[in-house]
Parts: C-alpha cells; sequence; structure tokens
C-alpha cells in the first residue's frame, strides 16, 4: 500500500482534493484478502486486495466481489457501494477496489459497552442475520443480472471437489481425519439440488456489519470473495459452523462472540431461517459437515501462507491443530453428534 499514491489518485477520481491527505490502516482479523481503512479529512473509505505473494488458483477474484456487490445494491439485501475497481495488477501489485464504509459495528472479539448492548438487543441481531441470510435467498438471479455468476447444478458435490483441491495444493502434512470427511462427504446422499440462490459463500456474524439504534439490525453484508450461484443451504451450514455456543471450545481462526447469552442457539438461527425461507432443513447436518470440510481449505490455504511469511505479520496460532479439530467435529455433525 502507498498511502501518498493511493490519496492522489482517489483524490482524482472522487473529485475531491481532501483524499490527497490519505491514511491507511490494516484492519486486522481478515484472514484471506487483505482490508484496509482508508482515513481523510474528507471521510472514510474501504480498499480490498489480494494477500501479498503467490495465491491459490481461482482463489482471491476481486472482480467476484465487485460484481455481486453491484448487483445487490438497491435490494433487500444491505451492501456498500463501489467506489473504483482496478481488475489488473499496476497501481498496486494486485488487482484491488475500494468501497464506501458502512456506518455500524462489527461484532468480533468483544461486545460494546453499554446498556444498549444487553442480551435482548443481540437476540434482535441474531435474528436479524437470519432473515438477512433468508432474504438473500429469496432475490431473484434474473432480476439481478447474475445469470451465469455461477453453477448451482450439484452445487454441494462441486464444492467438495474444489476444497478437496484447494486443501491438497497447499498441504504440509498428512490428516487423516480430513481424507475421513472427505471420504464421507463424497458418500453422502446429496439431496438434490433445490432452486439456486445467490450464495455468500462465509456468511456469519463478523462479516455483518450491525446497527443498534434505532433497532437492532444487520445494515451491511461484507467479504464476498466465495460469492456465486448455489445450494442455499451452504450458506446455512456455513452460519451454523462458526455461531459457537456456550461452552463449546473456542475456534483458533474466527471469533466466538455468539457463545455470550442474549445470542440465539444454532437450532434457534436454522429454525428461524427454515420459517422465512420455507426451506426443508432434513439434511442440515451433512451441509453443516460440508462447512467445516471448506474451512479445513481455507485453513490449509492458511497455513501454507504462514510457512511462505506471506500473512503480513499476523499470528494465527496452531493452524495444524486446528484443521484437525476443525475436521473431527466435520465428522461428528454427519453422525448427527451436533
Amino acid at each position: 500500500m502507498r498511502p501518498a499514491a493511493m490519496g492522489k489518485a482517489l483524490a482524482a477520481r472522487i473529485e475531491d482534493d481532501r483524499w490527497s491527505r490519505l491514511e491507511a490502516r490494516l484492519i486486522c482479523g481478515g484472514k484471506s484478502n487483505l482490508t484496509f481503512e482508508l482515513h481523510s479529512p474528507a471521510g472514510e473509505l474501504i480498499l480490498r486486495r489480494p494477500p501479498t505473494g503467490e495465491v491459490l488458483p481461482r482463489a482471491h477474484d476481486m472482480g467476484r466481489e465487485v460484481r455481486v456487490q453491484a448487483a445487490l445494491r438497491g435490494s433487500d439485501v444491505p451492501v456498500a457501494e463501489i467506489v473504483w475497481f482496478e481488475p489488473e495488477p499496476g497501481f498496486l501489485d494486485a488487482p484491488f477496489y475500494v468501497m464506501e464504509r458502512i456506518p455500524g459495528v462489527v461484532l468480533r472479539d468483544e461486545l460494546p459497552a453499554g446498556p444498549e448492548f444487553g442480551s435482548a438487543a443481540l437476540g434482535e441481531i441474531a435474528c436479524s442475520v437470519a432473515d438477512t441470510l433468508a432474504r438473500l435467498h429469496a432475490l431473484d438471479i434474473t432480476e439481478l443480472g447474475l445469470e451465469g455468476f455461477g453453477r448451482p447444478h450439484e452445487y454441494a458435490a462441486r464444492q467438495i471437489r474444489t476444497w478437496w483441491r484447494q486443501f491438497e495444493s497447499a498441504q504440509t502434512r498428512d490428516v487423516p481425519a480430513v481424507v475421513e470427511l472427505h471420504r464421507r462427504l463424497l458418500a453422502h446422499n446429496w439431496n438434490p439440488s433445490p432452486r439456486p440462490s445467490v450464495v455468500h459463500g462465509d456468511y456469519r456474524l463478523d462479516n455483518c456489519v450491525v446497527e443498534f439504534a434505532p433497532r437492532p439490525r444487520v445494515c451491511g453484508v461484507l467479504d464476498w470473495e466465495l460469492a456465486t450461484l448455489g445450494d442455499p443451504l451452504c450458506d446455512l451450514g456455513t452460519l451454523l459452523l462458526y455461531w459457537v455456543e456456550a461452552g463449546e471450545t473456542e475456534p483458533l481462526l474466527t471469533p466466538s462472540l455468539t457463545a455470550n447469552a442474549g445470542f440465539l442457539t444454532r437450532r434457534q438461527i436454522a429454525d428461524r431461517y427454515s420459517r422465512i425461507s420455507g426451506r426443508d432443513l432434513d439434511d442440515l447436518d451433512a451441509y453443516i459437515a460440508l462447512a467445516h470440510f471448506k474451512l479445513v481449505g481455507i485453513a490449509q490455504g492458511i497455513a501454507l501462507r504462514v510457512k511462505r511469511g506471506q500473512t503480513a505479520g499476523e499470528d494465527f496460532g496452531d493452524i495444524d491443530a486446528e484443521i484437525e479439530r476443525v475436521a473431527a467435529v466435520g465428522l461428528d455433525a454427519l453422525k448427527g453428534a451436533l
């Protein structure tokens, strides 16, 4: 990141000289694409770009994030407005885009202080997280202009193949639990593909911007790196993977804020989603297991970048042990143990 050059370019693009006095700060918490806060006397913006160094095939596609967010502007799903998109390396050493900063709070590691952030408000936020996902899956792909954005047929089966390839391409050691989870997912009798929808691909609480006034709700959805067209229940499985409950092991790579009193349980989230969407959740355990398998692939990619020194100095802890734990929990999900 070159703040002086970026500020000058933004000032010219937005036609506001105040952006020439730009300051940039890397936001810690992102485990994939790098996200920067851009500050100036004119206000704040957000810049997204791929991680430094070599990246896995087909990963970190800035154009995918830009296209889906542009399509969703004005829909029932709140997203940021895109300000600038550079699809090719040049100005920076990688493609990037700049978007507006959505006012609100991202709930990651701790809750804000104050009575307005109590358990009742957290329950409303949890309901809004489920409601927003159901609204995303109800959007008409044709009306959004997203035909051809993905290949929704047999989406779950292709996800298994995709994340196995990602795991293998970044593999640094043998992990028997991952091999077994892969085998069982391949053998699972997946239901016929439901009506396809836009799939976020990484939908969870800390990828949402929330506001607590005038009423607690989701006011923005972030991080559309994995968005495509596909099976909506994969998104629900992902949300429930990350929705930690009280007394459970704290995950290494993602927050566990939902274990706090006031948040709904996973079952309550699933039931609310089902009521609003009208979708059958009989095979939900398999989708939760698939979400764990996907996280294994993502975590293995992070492990490889850590080994190569490509994570901008961020300390991720013992990722090898976390990969084994996540795979084991995924196997428990297939047994209906979650």
